[in-house]
């Protein structure tokens, strides 16, 4: 399934060095993104000025900025100002193209005599490409695939590290991303992990009892697909298909978020989720789809809950950046696929039965809150955090004279400065100003007692 017959070894090693020349750009991304509240102007930030050395502010020559060897080869520091640079860019760097190599070794099937069922992301109801089209081909599905998911891969490194060093998840890292999912669904529409709806046939007909006529003719049209039943309306209009699967799977992933940000905020009087992390996941739904989306919500906990206890128990820190665990489990879908599916897509056959599944796990949800809040009162643990109380002390009392009058004796005759007590310039750490201005060399505690006695 390699274009051109080209040896699998060759192109990992290709797509690791350009994952790592990427990697560089990413490392600009996490750099300058927060510099700016203005999704426009911080994208325009990201080409101009050229790389330099925050220190000296030196340009950093092409060279020097290669992957990974320019930091080695420089010995971690600015060639101007020997100022150290952190070795976090050579490992982004080198483990983006990890990214890149392992995620196409696992999507494209290499080996001799391969085809689209041997790839990691295939199911039976995934995309089947166009054997007589070259753009839609098997082969050209794959690769759309993969740079489809490399992009959202690319997002998600610039959030988590954002992230991890102030706390927040800037439009700039995952609009633009998700702007690129929804387009690139509608073009190609063959890079879905799972079409929008499929149901067990024994449910077909039981839904369509329920369902508003307009509903039913939509779902309830159904071609034989495996064991499962999908609309017809999927295999005849796949670039619609595509753009509803990407618009549905942003409208759930960050619904679901959203959802448990207000039930946090309602029952446990704390921000439970950050808005970033509601962007964050919309992105992902817009490249996944709402299914795989729903598994990458239930994956993060587990991928949090290690570091949250250890947290916990050295540190208490009671708030950790979440967006690192929803970037961690979008990945584990992606590696994992094709054994986490078949297991999942059991339970989405279940067509309308997931919509009160969903609620009924929105009811837990707030009981199981509720039996903490319990639990803490029972063991003498406050139950909301302390609230901030404005508090104004004498640090605030002397910033604000200070900040009201400059000159202490403005708008008053100024004595002069010998017979002065130096003790009011001095605790307002202005004395040395004051003696400069005014040109009194008595300015010693000594000096201005004997003054005081000589009159």
């Amino acid at each position: 399934m390699i274009p051109f017959g080209c040896p699998l070894w060759i192109v990992l090693i290709l797509v690791f060095l350009y994952g790592a020349v990427l990697g560089s750009f990413l490392n600009v991304c996490i750099y300058r993104i927060p510099q700016k509240e203005n999704l426009w102007v911080s994208l325009k930030g990201l080409g101009s000025p050229p790389s330099y050395c925050p220190g000296c502010k030196n340009h950093i020559s092409p060279l020097d900025n290669i992957p990974v060897i320019g930091w080695l080869k420089l010995g971690g520091r600015c060639r101007f100002c020997d100022m150290r640079i952190s070795v976090r860019y050579p490992l982004i760097e080198f483990f983006n193209g990890l990214i890149f190599a392992v995620v196409y070794w696992l999507e494209i099937p290499g080996h001799y005599g391969a085809n689209i069922t041997d790839g990691g992301l295939y199911s039976i109801l995934g995309p089947q490409g166009l054997v007589d089209s070259f753009w839609l081909s098997p082969t050209a599905i794959l690769h759309w695939r993969y740079a489809y998911h490399i992009v959202l891969l690319e997002a998600l490194i610039v959030a988590t590290f954002i992230d991890i060093d102030i706390r927040i998840i800037p439009d700039g890292s995952t609009l633009p991303a998700m702007a690129v999912g929804v387009l690139c669904a509608l073009a190609i529409g063959q890079v879905h992990l799972a079409p929008l709806w499929f149901q067990e046939p024994s449910l077909v007909r039981s839904t369509g009892l329920i369902l508003p006529d307009w509903l039913n003719g939509l779902l309830n049209q159904p071609a034989n697909v495996g064991r499962f039943y999908v609309p017809q309306w999927i295999t005849a209009h796949s670039h619609w298909h595509g753009l509803l699967v990407s618009i549905t799977g942003l409208a759930v992933g960050g619904g679901i978020v959203w959802a448990v940000r207000l039930i946090g905020f309602w029952v446990l009087r704390q921000e439970a989720m950050g808005f970033g992390d509601v962007v964050l996941m919309a992105c992902i739904g817009a490249f996944f789809g709402w299914q795989p989306t729903v598994v990458v919500f239930f994956i993060a906990p587990v991928c949090a809950i290690v570091v949250v206890a250890g947290c916990w128990i050295f540190w208490q820190h009671r708030e950790i950046p979440y967006g690192p665990y929803l970037s961690s489990a979008a990945l584990i879908v992606i590696i994992g696929w094709k054994q986490i599916w078949p297991i999942a897509e059991r339970l989405f056959a279940f067509g309308p039965i997931i919509i009160v599944l969903a609620m009924f796990m929105g009811v837990m949800l707030i009981a199981i809150l509720h039996l903490v809040q319990l639990l803490k009162r029972m063991l003498g643990i406050p139950l909301y955090p302390d609230p901030w109380i404005e508090e104004w002390t004498s640090a605030d009392q002397l910033a604000h004279f200070s900040g009201e009058t400059i000159e202490f004796y403005q708008g008053h005759w100024q004595p002069e400065l010998c017979e002065e007590w130096l003790g009011i310039p001095s605790g307002r750490g202005t004395a040395h100003e004051q003696i400069w201005r005014r040109g009194c060399r008595c300015h010693t505690s000594r000096d201005w007692h004997l003054r005081q006695s000589e009159m």
